[in-house]
């Protein structure tokens, strides 16, 4: 098995079915193929307690939630996730491989719906005690709105106007422009395998700042 001297944080983000979580899983399975500790989490999620939270927050009964309730509520879950997952991970030098991060909460709550960005990003350093990705994999796609408005069983996120996640694509846009060697947008193709194809290069331009030539990988 191929050993990293440090773990590699790689987050996934974008609009609401852009392909993240499928992009996510083919590169864990193509990560560990290659020998990597590899493993892959979602937010809110991955963990018992982050779970329940996911349940709460995408119920479509819960009308009543206030956006400030939202925000903490997702700072809950990653907070969970950070201590009993993702940091345990990386000190054993594993690659985590995570759907969405903080970078959601300050596109969907900040940009989206308004609330201070600034204690986002305050309220998000306490709750995962300062980790940041390596890098973040920002998946943009032309026809994700369509495919939101085509989508049978919706969440109570996804319900949400057009206007809203409009705002949230033009604010990852806005994040990506502020930390450009962070966050790569990649622009979804016609098919997975084209758009895998890009995420794998990128990624790989990552492994090679961090690990010897021997361990990072040389082909696809």
């Amino acid at each position: 098995m191929r050993g990293m001297k440090r773990g590699l944080f790689i987050t996934f983000e974008g609009p609401e079915k852009s392909g993240k979580s499928t992009q996510a899983g083919l590169l864990s399975g193509y990560l560990k193929g290659l020998g990597f500790k590899t493993i892959f989490v979602r937010e809110p999620g991955s963990t018992g307690i982050g779970e329940k939270i996911r349940g709460i927050l995408l119920d479509i009964k819960h009308t009543e939630m206030s956006e400030m309730t939202e925000m903490f509520l997702y700072m809950a879950a990653r907070a969970q996730l950070v201590s009993e997952v993702i940091t345990p991970a990386l000190k054993k030098g594993y690659i985590v491989l995570c759907d969405r991060f903080l970078d959601s909460t300050l596109a969907y709550q900040g940009y989206g719906c308004g609330l201070d960005k600034d204690v986002i990003i305050k309220a998000g350093r306490w709750a995962t005690s300062g980790l940041e990705p390596d890098l973040t994999l920002l998946l943009d796609f032309w026809a994700s709105s369509a495919n939101l408005k085509n989508h049978k069983s919706p969440d109570r996120i996804e319900m949400r106007p057009s206007a809203f996640h409009q705002k949230v694509r033009r604010g990852y846009f806005q994040l990506a422009k502020k930390q450009p060697r962070r966050i790569k947008v990649v622009q979804v193709e016609r098919t997975k395998e084209q758009t895998q194809a890009k995420i794998r290069e990128i990624v790989s331009t990552c492994l090679l700042k961090i690990s010897s030539a021997k361990t990072a990988p040389s082909r696809y």
